[in-house]
Order: structure tokens, then C-alpha cells, then sequence
């Protein structure tokens, strides 16, 4: 080793030692020996030798090293002061290691593509520790943790909060037995006093709800409904034969009192995560083929992103022209994501449509709510109430003036709509401004394949879609069932209402305008680059446009898709079971028709030639991107831009976009091959590619009518009646699953 190395190393070594001391006395030292990692069969020992290497940013890496990336055991150390020594697989911190950063906290255990995943410990600095199971940076599993102010948790995790079964015990000496639900006591449970006195009973919100009792340490016990509200509080006090008969105590000094004492401690945040560092890996020795700005080496051939000849060295001129994304032979076209809609101004057709929609959506928001509760008798789901508001051009008693014309409004259903909102976490304030507020909404640039046509808010995070008659009585049957799913099940892919209206224009016609009001699935800051609408049926299910018109907006379907989507063993799981879920609510209600929307994101990215290569946060396999796609890092989660910058944009991980089924989901997709036009679901080639997903279940207001009846009557004379989509819901429900769990597996 160079006397210079060995010199900046100890400097670095004893700088780390003294911030360490500091919170942890004794701190082991990061560079303390390891034993050596196993190296795969892939990399020969001729393929590995040991490296020191420093990098032109400063980062200093000291271990094993393949060709031209670390394999095997070593320590890599970055300026800020954070440090990682432990075992590397071509490239990613994979298997046991130790990750430190600069304020003293360490974790120390099991790692998978940079992701704090599996068994490990965590020790902040004020000396917070954790010890359990993680998957990808979150505390998920059993696993006991102690707090800097002496309180201890052992119990279950989801997602980093105590979700589950489990025991919290105060430094003071009270301690919770019991269900929790995202941090908060929640189910069933026991609170003990350090005094001895104690409730048995239901939990909401981390607070008593429900029925429980308070028993003191005498015999004496008051049973009853508990509630923050008095309201909704009622009970009995039953006394021992204890001389203290406590006949001045209150019910509600358990919330004020009692319960004041018992303060959940959050815990020590980390700062950055050890798969948000990136890495810069030499630019010499093992270096790939140089390649051009068309993607071939510097003599015509084609070279893929991870340094390899390219077995297909027959793209054409538009194919290089455009940006693209690689994995080995393959290539798919992206394009520079276009904004979509037109944006709906003054002197456009529908213009005072979208101002009666705003005010109309403004005086049905904006009323006072009746009630917080998720509990709804049956009597607010009763649509049929004539009850129409007028809103004239000069204003009303109840309305304001306005510049459109004369109209009436009507709100279906507006408390379970509202308790909806409500209940999908949706702000009142934003939830009018996104629709209501200054920014005009856009219309699509064509209906539906129903008549329908689409707006979408400004912020993109609202779709206003027109509806048939038919499709809101549809609505309103199911709406109580609809209301009763989504409340059981929080992870549901079903599509998310959050308002069903109607607007009645003024004049001879009397045209009326029903719309509802949804989600916009794929409402996010990573660029989609494709999209899918899948319904498991192959007749007309092929898009109709040539390759080199397709691009991040076109909706492509069931033959036109190439891959098979690989999801972690967890949320594979958790995903079959919620399909399922859905798919039994669905065909419950009679419905077909329905689909799956999937956008995706693809990760693997390359640097421009020239700059550091930034490791993917969710690397899994080989890379795969054009050189002309930049990788930027936002939210937490890799970003692809087309346009070339050159100033990266920092990550904060501290507002990473949160992670959830159908939402922000990290995964693979596997190439297919199609042996025949019709086969619905290739065969995998073993190439892949990183992605982001989105996902949902779309369409849902279609029942198996009299018009669906006839024309699955008709078209099965024609075609297979297994490959048309109008089908029984009984079919449609089995034939949707199958396709579904064909195309998206576990990624074992």
C-alpha cells in the first residue's frame, strides 16, 4: 500500500474513532479485519486481485476487485465521512457488513443490492439500538428496540412502525400489551401503570376507543364505552370493599392523565441510507469498451451499457437517433415524456362546463362536515334525493356570483363521499385547490373507447371523467359495498372515487353532465415511460400503432406486452392476496370488463461518458439504458431525464417517496418471447431490467348488462368466446386472475 493511501486512510480512521467515542465509548474501529467474503464461481481468482484504489471525488475504496468492479470483500469510505466494510457482488454491497456514518451511528448485519435487508443491528448516536429483521432500509418482522431514554419495544414491525403484536415498557415503569397498527397502539391491548392500575380493552389512534376497563389496584374497575369524544362515552363504576372508593374520578382523566404519561418515543432517524450512496469506480484499469454517442465501441460495433459486445448489431439510424433503454441485445424507445391534454382555456367548447364543475365541486366541498366518523348509516348512501342547487349568474342566498352561465348542480351521496376522502387520506384545502383553484384543468385529446371524456387537474393528481347513465347507476348500487372494501382494506388496487356529480345546463336542451371524480394512478415524479392496460383477453387487444409512434403516453395492452414483472417475495405475496381480494369484491358485485393499469419506470441508467456512474438505488441486475438517459436522484427514487444536465440534483432521503402496493414499488422485468402472434404471455429470455411500477384496477363501473350480454352473443360466433372480453364476471374474474399471476411472479 502507498505511503500516501496509508496516511489519508489513518487520518480518516482517527477522525471517525473520535466522533464514534463520543456515542459510543469502546466504538470498534470501521477497519478491523474480516474474514473473507465468498467469491461466486463466476469471478475465477484470476478475475479477483486485491485494490486500493482513491477516486478524483475523494471516495477510497481498499479490498477485492473484478475486472472493474469490487467482488469479494471490502471497505469503501466516502468524503462525507460515512463508511461501508463488509462483503460486495459484482459491484452492489451485497451479504454481512457494517455501514458507519460520520455522527457515530452504525449497522451492523445483513445487506442486498445496497438495502439494509434481512438480520441486522442498528446503534444511533445517542445510542438508540434496534435489532431484527429489516427489508429494503425498513424495520420490518420481529425485532426489539431500545430508546436513548431508556424505553424498550420487542415486538412486531411493517414498514418501520410497530405494526402487530407487541410489548412497549416505559422508563417510568408503565408498559403496553398488545395490537399496534403504523406506531400507535390499535386492536386489542393492555395498559399497566407503574401503580398497579390497568386497562383492558379496545385501542384507536395509539388512545382507549371502544369497549375496555380500568381496573385500580384495589378491586375496584369501571367498564364501559371509551372515547375521547364524552359524547360517545358511556360506563359504570363498580367499587371494592376498599375504604378508598374513588368516587372522584373522572372517565376522562385516563385521556388527560393516565394516558399523558405514556408518550410513544420516535426513535433516532437515519440519515441517509446505505442504497442512496453512490459509488465512482476507476476509469482505467477494467474499463468497458469505449463507445460513441450511437452506443457502438470504437470500431462500429454495438456495445450494451454493461460493457459486452451486443448480439444484435442491426439497429437502423432511427433507432440510435432517439433515446432508448438497453438490457443486453434489447431496446426500448423513450421518448421525452409529453404533458397530456389540452389545456381547457376561455373560447374552448367545454369552458363553461369546467367553471360549473369548479363551483359546483367549491359549494359542495366547502359546506361544513357533519361528522369525523367512518361509520355511516345506511340512510346517507340513498342517492335518489332530488335536492338540486341553482346557481345564477348573479349569485344566491347560498351561491356566489359567477361569469359562466346559469346552471344546477346536484352531489350524490356528499357525506360518503366525503367519510371517502376522509378515509383515503385526502386534504380538504388541497383536494379544492388541485380542482378548484387557479390552474385551468385539461382535457384529453380524445374520449374513450365509452364515449367518456377525461380532464385532468393541473397538479395532475385528480381525473374528472364524464359518465354514461348507466355507469353512475351502477355507482350507486355498489357504492355501499365499494364504501365497505376500500374501508377493510387500505392496500386495495381498486380505483379510489373521491366524488360523483352532476351538472344540468341551462336552456331548452336541459343537457345533463354526470362526472365522477378519481385518483390519477400514475399522478408521480418519475417519468412512465410505459404504460399497460392488461385485461387477460387477446381479441383486439393489440395496439394498432407502429413502433415509432409509440411512445410514454400511448396506452399499450395485453399482446403488445413484452415482460414478465418480478416483485420481492413480500409484495408478491401481499399482491396475490389483494387481487384476489378485489377480484371476489368485483365479481361479487357483477362487474367485468375491468383491467389493470401498470406504468412503468425503467432504473438502470449509465452516465454520460465522461462523468461517474451513479449505482442504481434498486439495483438488481445487469444495467440497461441508452448513454443519451441521465440519472438524477429525487424523492429518494431514481429519476430518468432525457435531457442532458450537468448538475445533479441532490438527494434528500428524508422526503423519499413512500413505498406501497401499486405505489412507487421497486422491481424486475423479465424479456419475453412470443412464439406465435396470440400467445398472451411469452416465454422469458433471462434478460432484465430494473424498474418502478405503478398499478391499479381501473374501469370498474361496467356490469354485465343486457348490451354486454349481446355482444358476447355476437362475438362469440365470430371469435373464441374465451378471447373476447365480454364475458360473465364469473369468467372474467377467473380469466383476469390467471392471466395476472402469469405476468407478475416472485423474484426468488
Amino acid at each position: 500500500m502507498s505511503k500516501v493511501l496509508v496516511g489519508i486512510l489513518k487520518a480518516v480512521e482517527a477522525k471517525l474513532r473520535k466522533s464514534q467515542a463520543s456515542a459510543k465509548k469502546g466504538a470498534i474501529s470501521i477497519f478491523t479485519t474480516m474474514s473473507v467474503a465468498h467469491v461466486d464461481d463466476e469471478a475465477s481468482d484470476a478475475d479477483v486481485c486485491q485494490t486500493e484504489k482513491i477516486f478524483p471525488n475523494g471516495d477510497i475504496y481498499i479490498g477485492q476487485w473484478a475486472t472493474d468492479y469490487p467482488h469479494g470483500n471490502g471497505k469503501y469510505l466516502w468524503p462525507d465521512g460515512c463508511m461501508y466494510l463488509g462483503e460486495w457482488y459484482k459491484g452492489k454491497i451485497r451479504g454481512k457488513g457494517k455501514f458507519s456514518w460520520p455522527s457515530g451511528s452504525t449497522y451492523e448485519g445483513q445487506f442486498k443490492n445496497g438495502y439494509m435487508n434481512g438480520g441486522g443491528t442498528f446503534t444511533g448516536s445517542l445510542n438508540d439500538t434496534y435489532r431484527g429483521s429489516w427489508v429494503m432500509n425498513r424495520k420490518q418482522g420481529k425485532g426489539t428496540q431500545s430508546y436513548a431514554n431508556g424505553d424498550h419495544y420487542e415486538g412486531e414491525w411493517r414498514k418501520g412502525f410497530h405494526d402487530g403484536q407487541g410489548r412497549y415498557h416505559w422508563s417510568s415503569g408503565h408498559q403496553y400489551i398488545g395490537q399496534w397498527k403504523k406506531g400507535k397502539m390499535n386492536g386489542n391491548g393492555t395498559m399497566i401503570w407503574a401503580n398497579g392500575n390497568r386497562y383492558d380493552g379496545s385501542w384507536e389512534d395509539g388512545l382507549p376507543k371502544g369497549n375496555g376497563t380500568f381496573h385500580w389496584q384495589d378491586g375496584s374497575f369501571y367498564a364501559g364505552v371509551w372515547s375521547r369524544d364524552q359524547k360517545e362515552q358511556s360506563g359504570k363504576f363498580y367499587p371494592s370493599t376498599s375504604q378508598d372508593p374513588h368516587d372522584d374520578w373522572d372517565p376522562n382523566q385516563l385521556f388527560s392523565v393516565e394516558m399523558g404519561e405514556c408518550l410513544i418515543c420516535e426513535g433516532e432517524n437515519i440519515s441517509i441510507f446505505p442504497s442512496d450512496k453512490t459509488f465512482s469506480w476507476s476509469s482505467g484499469e477494467g474499463k468497458p469498451p469505449r463507445k460513441n454517442s450511437s452506443g457502438n465501441d470504437t470500431k462500429g460495433r454495438r456495445v450494451s451499457v454493461d460493457g459486452r459486445l451486443s448480439n444484435c448489431d442491426t439497429l437502423t439510424s432511427e433507432g440510435n437517433s432517439g433515446n432508448g433503454l438497453f438490457s443486453g441485445s434489447r431496446k426500448i424507445r423513450t421518448q421525452p415524456t409529453k404533458r397530456q391534454g389540452v389545456t381547457i382555456c376561455k373560447g374552448h367548447k367545454n369552458y363553461e362546463l369546467m367553471l360549473n364543475l369548479q363551483l359546483g365541486i367549491r359549494h359542495s366541498v366547502g359546506r361544513p362536515a357533519p361528522t369525523k366518523s367512518l361509520k355511516l348509516k345506511p340512510t346517507a348512501f340513498d342517492a335518489e334525493q332530488k335536492l338540486w342547487t341553482k346557481f345564477p349568474p348573479e349569485g344566491s342566498k347560498h351561491t356566489p356570483p359567477h361569469q359562466s352561465c346559469e346552471f344546477k348542480w346536484k352531489d350524490y351521496c356528499p357525506l360518503v363521499f366525503r367519510t371517502l376522502r376522509k378515509l383515503f387520506n385526502v386534504d380538504t384545502a388541497d383536494y379544492m385547490l388541485s380542482i378548484c383553484g387557479n390552474d385551468a384543468l385539461r382535457e384529453l385529446s380524445s374520449p374513450g373507447k365509452s364515449g367518456s371524456f377525461f380532464y385532468l387537474t393541473n397538479d395532475d393528481k385528480y381525473m374528472i371523467k364524464t359518465m354514461k347513465k348507466s355507469e353512475v347507476k351502477v355507482l350507486k348500487r355498489m357504492l355501499p359495498a365499494y364504501f365497505e372494501h376500500v374501508k377493510s382494506f387500505e392496500n386495495t388496487l381498486v380505483t379510489k372515487f373521491f366524488g360523483l356529480h352532476c351538472v344540468k345546463l341551462s336552456g331548452p336542451i336541459q343537457k345533463k353532465v354526470r362526472f365522477v371524480i378519481m385518483g390519477n394512478l400514475l399522478c408521480t415524479e418519475v417519468p412512465i415511460h410505459r404504460r399497460f392496460d392488461l385485461k387477460g383477453s387477446s381479441h383486439g387487444r393489440i395496439t394498432d400503432k407502429p413502433e415509432s409512434e409509440i411512445d410514454a403516453n400511448t396506452t399499450l395492452k395485453d399482446l403488445d406486452l413484452k415482460f414478465i414483472f418480478r416483485l420481492q417475495k413480500d409484495w408478491f405475496q401481499e399482491f396475490c392476496s389483494q387481487v384476489n381480494k378485489d377480484c371476489d369484491f368485483l365479481e361479487q358485485e357483477r362487474i367485468m370488463d375491468y383491467s389493470l393499469l401498470v406504468g412503468i419506470s425503467f432504473q438502470d441508467t449509465e452516465a454520460t461518458e465522461g462523468k461517474p456512474h451513479r449505482s442504481s438505488t434498486f439495483s438488481y441486475a445487469r444495467t440497461c439504458t441508452d448513454t443519451l438517459v441521465q440519472l438524477i436522484e429525487r424523492e429518494g427514487a431514481i429519476i430518468l431525464t432525457s435531457s442532458i444536465s450537468s448538475t445533479d440534483v441532490d438527494l434528500n432521503p428524508t422526503r423519499w417517496a413512500s413505498v406501497r402496493l401499486g405505489i412507487n414499488m421497486p422491481a424486475r422485468v423479465e424479456f419475453t418471447v412470443r412464439s406465435h402472434e396470440t400467445q398472451l404471455v411469452g416465454e422469458p429470455t433471462g434478460e432484465f431490467c430494473n424498474v418502478i411500477l405503478f398499478f391499479g384496477i381501473i374501469d370498474i363501473l361496467q356490469d354485465y348488462d343486457i348490451s354486454k350480454k349481446l355482444e358476447h352473443a355476437y362475438k362469440s360466433f365470430q371469435y373464441d368466446s374465451t378471447s373476447i372480453s365480454a364475458v360473465d364476471p364469473r369468467l372474467y374474474s377467473k380469466r383476469f386472475r390467471d392471466f395476472i399471476f402469469r405476468v407478475f411472479a416472485d423474484d426468488s
